[in-house]
């Protein structure tokens, strides 16, 4: 495997071949077989936009006959910052023919995390959007080549200016080099505490069933069509069956523009949407809009997931919007868990379901790592046939973040019931779930602390019933006049994501602490509370 990644013991790999979880075909020729069996039928819409299978796969291979031609080939890491297009899609599987591993960043993610996710992976190219958002990725792109020697080509979808267009890689066919099953298809990028992401390792084999059980579990086929809502880079709408799940299997995937719920509504009555997967502040948003409008979406299943979803509001979702509803829990380094269609209303609204794998072992560990017996809470473990065994070049986050016999910790609190259910109680690790984002507290700390006016600097989430939570920021100066519009300007021109900039930041002149001297950040909560 490449080097820096963690393989599963030789002993696994092969129970997983053998009971079929692992299929040993890369997903470039998994996908490339579906857009030849499909190839009139329409693959991705965007806008006005329709695009059958027949001109993705041809689209998608002229490519890869580009990016080879520029040297990028079996294991080149590239970065890809696309906003949901049919774009997204030509890249990621032509890099996926060639064997080369997209590092699949957000739309809005800045300097910071760009030059960090092209520095650590080894990145030898970047692509992007030209501008999105109002955003000039292509400035972003002059800093990360500055800043990240090993790049060596920026190809923009767009007016390329001095970089590579991405229409220009379209060089017609060229032999394929071997892609090997067993290395990493893709990195997806982790939502924990320790500031920037890290990097997880997504193999073919581990990959690809992820995409065809969430596909089974789901009654997706050739008949649905999937609303991806959300940004694609994430791994619920990219594989959970999400978008190229859907390929998979010969569905249609809508890509939308934006969270608006009107224009998901159109899109829903314009495509004949089968499902969607949404977060709960979105299925809030879509609630009232509902409300408001008299919409209804009764032949669509909702995918929900990435945070706690309150029971009476699931139950008021299925109500008001007519709809169906699968609750999901799971993390980009593997483990899911799913209500199924068929299950009792009060597992539906109160539980994260059951593991998708047969072969998933979830362990409920107590302080010294010993199984809790059904009923009792502790933090949620997991291994099995697309669970990660590591990070990426993370050894010392490895030691922490796994046990010696390759346990995942997942930083979650949870309890499993006597019927084997999964109810998710709370999170371990400080990290502010907003809109389906996750903002890690250390990291805005950081760059708040840079700040030359900052003494101190303290981050929490609050409940939000719009947002899920909104980022609190707590500041102490040291001498000058702190005030909030400078200081969110300051963090957005130090590269920081849009999103990670907090929704208000209190300058205080000192900290309560706790009895052993820490930031009580509960009091800090607390007194957002109070008003």
């Amino acid at each position: 495997m490449l080097d820096g990644c963690v393989p599963w013991p030789a002993e696994l790999s092969e129970e997983y071949r053998r009971a079929g979880y692992w299929s040993g075909r890369p997903l470039g020729e998994l996908l490339a077989e579906s857009c030849a069996a499909h190839a009139d039928r329409v693959a991705v819409v965007h806008g006005e936009r329709r695009v059958t299978y027949g001109e993705l796969g041809s689209a998608s291979l002229e490519t890869a006959g580009g990016l080879l031609a520029l040297g990028i080939g079996p294991l080149d890491r590239v970065v890809v910052q696309l906003p949901n297009t049919p774009e997204f899609v030509v890249v990621v599987l032509a890099l996926l023919h060639v064997g080369a591993i997209p590092v699949l960043a957000l739309p809005g993610h800045r300097k910071s995390e760009i030059t960090h996710l092209c520095g650590h992976s080894g990145a030898v190219a970047y692509v992007v959007k030209d501008v999105h958002g109002g955003f000039d990725h292509r400035e972003l792109a002059r800093e990360v080549l500055a800043a990240v020697p090993g790049v060596r080509h920026v190809v923009v979808d767009g007016d390329a200016a001095e970089f590579t267009a991405l229409d220009s890689l379209r060089a017609g066919s060229a032999d394929l080099p071997r892609v090997d099953p067993s290395e990493p298809a893709l990195f997806l990028l982790s939502g924990g505490t320790t500031g920037l992401p890290k990097l997880i390792p997504r193999t073919h084999d581990d990959y690809a069933y992820n995409m065809l059980a969430c596909a089974r579990a789901l009654g997706v086929d050739a008949g649905s069509v999937y609303l991806a809502v959300n940004p694609v880079a994430h791994n619920a709408a990219l594989g959970c069956p999400g978008v190229l799940g859907t390929l998979l299997v010969g569905g249609r995937a809508v890509m939308a523009g934006g969270l608006r719920p009107d224009e998901a509504f159109a899109l829903v009555r314009r495509e004949g949407v089968t499902f969607t997967t949404l977060v709960p502040p979105l299925v809030r948003m879509w609630v009232e809009a509902a409300l408001k409008s008299g919409a209804r979406l009764p032949d669509v299943l909702l995918q929900v997931g990435s945070s706690k979803f309150n029971p009476a509001e699931a139950e008021r979702a299925r109500k008001v919007l007519d709809c169906r509803l699968s609750q999901w829990f799971g993390v980009g380094e593997g483990l899911l868990t799913y209500t199924r269609v068929t299950d009792a209303d009060e597992v539906i609204l109160h539980t994260e379901g059951r593991p998708l794998a047969d072969a998933d072992e979830v362990r409920i560990a107590g302080p010294a790592d010993e199984e809790l017996p059904p009923g009792r809470e502790g933090e949620l473990l997991v291994r099995g046939p697309y669970t990660i065994r590591g990070y990426y070049r993370a050894p010392e986050q490895n030691a922490r973040a796994f046990t010696d016999d390759g346990f995942f910790r997942t930083g979650d609190l949870a309890v499993r019931r006597a019927d084997g259910n999964i109810v998710i109680t709370g999170r371990i690790k400080d990290v502010i779930n907003r809109v389906g984002d996750k903002v890690p507290a250390e990291e805005v700390e950081r760059h708040l602390l840079a700040h030359p006016g900052i003494r101190d600097a303290a981050v929490v989430g609050v409940a939000d019933p719009v947002l899920g939570e909104r980022c609190y920021a707590f500041v102490v100066g040291q001498g000058e006049e702190l005030r909030a519009p400078a200081l969110k300007a300051f963090l957005r021109g130090s590269g920081l994501a849009t999103y990670k900039v907090p929704d208000r930041i209190v300058v205080m002149d000192a900290f309560p602490h706790t009895a052993v001297g820490k930031v009580d950040k509960g009091a800090l909560r607390a007194s957002v509370a109070r008003g």
